[in-house]
């Protein structure tokens, strides 16, 4: 039996030399190549999925809300019945089913939640912190013999060492310069600022879709009139023609009348394909797929408005939604500027402490195996008092950024108020052109009647009636288009006062 260290020392033989090898953590043998594997595994879906989901359906499936029907449905089938809908219907539905609302209230719902956030940060924390460690200690004894290089190893048999840790943590900010407080006074008022912009998208979306409205009916009212131009010129160049079968007229009239023809069903194409447009971009608003076939009833009328400019401005101040948000917005870079300065304060916080330990051992011994638990309460205070002006200078431009905050928020009150003014003015000057259209009309109407009576007299030239004919036109798009921009005007108005009247009543 080999002899023990402490008796080859009594021996005055020489001292082993020890060497303590840690061991090797098993992971080490698993390879790298299988690790990548598993790592592609997890982040690629399986083939069948990828192939059978398109981009903008599994995004929809994935982030579309639970009652947002048209962001789940890529590609929604047309309703198979014909639907009629007028103006007020289209704007209530557009409310509904249009994305850019839905943006909206998300953005609320996630500045509501900041706001949760922001209050959540007052309270007090718990934290918990764990460790532990293994270690596994073999050691080596080798003992120099003579002659010079010769020895003898003997091991030792290895022993283990296990120690653990808990720590109970709760934590709560005593101050911290007003940066928390702000940050909860700001996130409130991005939650206000959110609100007002759901109400600007709305506000938005119905003047959008009432002047689309407006164009649908502008356009309609520029195919009826060149399908009654186109009608007109067809008599005109038969009778013509039969003139110039008996040698009546020249043929020039003939070929007037033609060219005449030909220059009206042009406009009568660019006219229906307008429709056709408008259409779709309607369809595309409301929510209905692009082929779906709706009905929009409506006609250009002229709907009486009563309010005058003062009561419009003050409208506008009160309700534009926009403005209120310019205004939260300058709050906000206030708050922002409070944060800043918060560097300069000192932070001050508190803790409480449950921490236990446990230590076990293969060598039997007191000092190798015990238990130990912890209270502890602790107060810290943190000052930074200089930083090289980095706090003082972040303050200064938070500072800057609030004055051009507000310079933009004028800037907008003072747009408003020219938006008011310019809308108000073209109801003023479209309601005056609707009367001048209606007698240019009348004019016109009794000029083509007469110069048809005329030349079927053959005491006239077909270049009168062609003449009458274009003036008849004009005057009917003249008084279309005064309508159009009359409702159009109206639209603004409510717009630009933040009234949201999705018929465009009177008021």
């Amino acid at each position: 039996m080999p002899s023990t260290p402490r008796k080859r020392a009594l021996a005055g033989q020489p001292a082993p030399v020890c060497q303590v090898r840690p061991v090797r953590s098993p992971h080490r043998n698993v390879p790298a190549w299988l690790l990548a594997l598993v790592l592609l595994a997890a982040l690629f879906p399986a083939p069948s999925q990828a192939q059978n989901t398109s981009p903008v359906d599994f995004a929809a499936q994935k982030y579309a809300a639970p009652g947002e029907a048209s962001a789940r449905a890529a590609s929604p089938a047309p309703e198979p019945d014909a639907v009629v809908l007028d103006m007020q219907a289209s704007v209530s539905r557009a409310l509904q089913t249009n994305p850019q609302i839905e943006s909206a209230k998300a953005q609320l719902r996630g500045a509501a939640a900041g706001e949760k956030s922001a209050a959540g940060a007052l309270g007090p924390s718990g934290n918990v912190s764990a460790s532990g460690q293994s270690q596994q200690i073999k050691t080596q004894f080798r003992y120099p013999l003579p002659p010079a290089g010769a020895s003898i190893l003997n091991v030792a048999p290895s022993s283990t060492a296990n120690s653990g840790a808990l720590d109970l943590n709760i934590h709560q900010n005593l101050f911290a310069g007003f940066k928390l407080l702000s940050n909860y006074q700001k996130a409130a008022l991005a939650k206000e600022s959110a609100e007002a912009g759901v109400s600007a998208a709305e506000l938005k979306l119905v003047n959008f879709v009432q002047q689309t409205f407006l164009s649908l009916l502008k356009a309609r009212a520029d195919v009826k009139s060149a399908e009654d131009s186109v009608a007109r010129l067809t008599d005109q160049l038969k009778v013509s023609q039969d003139f110039f079968d008996v040698g009546l007229k020249a043929q020039l009239d003939v070929l007037q009348n033609q060219t005449a023809l030909a220059s009206a069903e042009q406009t009568l194409l660019a006219a229906q394909n307008d429709v056709l447009t408008q259409t779709a971009q309607l369809n595309v608003s409301v929510g209905f797929p692009l082929q779906q076939d709706v009905g929009y009833a409506g006609e250009l009328t002229q709907t009486p408005f009563a309010m005058d400019l003062a009561r419009c401005l003050d409208l506008a101040y009160q309700n534009r939604p926009d403005l209120a948000v310019a205004v939260k917005s300058v709050e906000i870079a206030a708050k922002d500027a409070r944060i800043a300065v918060s560097g300069l304060y000192p932070q001050a916080a508190a803790d409480l402490d449950f921490i236990s330990n446990a230590n076990r051992s293969s060598i039997n011994s007191d000092l190798g195996n015990y238990d130990g638990q912890l209270w502890q309460a602790k107060l810290s205070m943190q000052w930074t008092p200089w930083d090289n002006g980095a706090t003082y200078f972040a303050y200064a431009q938070a500072v800057e950024n609030v004055k051009k905050i507000y310079a933009d928020m004028v800037k907008l009150r003072l747009d408003i108020g020219f938006q008011v003014k310019s809308s108000f003015l073209n109801i003023q000057s479209a309601a005056k052109r609707i009367g001048v259209a209606k007698t240019g009309l009348e004019a016109a109407k009794e000029n083509y009647r007469l110069a048809v009576d005329r030349y079927q007299a053959q005491v006239g030239a077909s270049l009168d009636v062609l003449n009458g004919q274009a003036q008849m036109t004009q005057a009917e798009s003249d008084l279309s288009k005064a309508l159009a921009d009359y409702l159009t005007a109206l639209s603004n108005l409510y717009a630009a006062s933040g009234v949201k009247n999705p018929g465009l009543n009177p008021g």
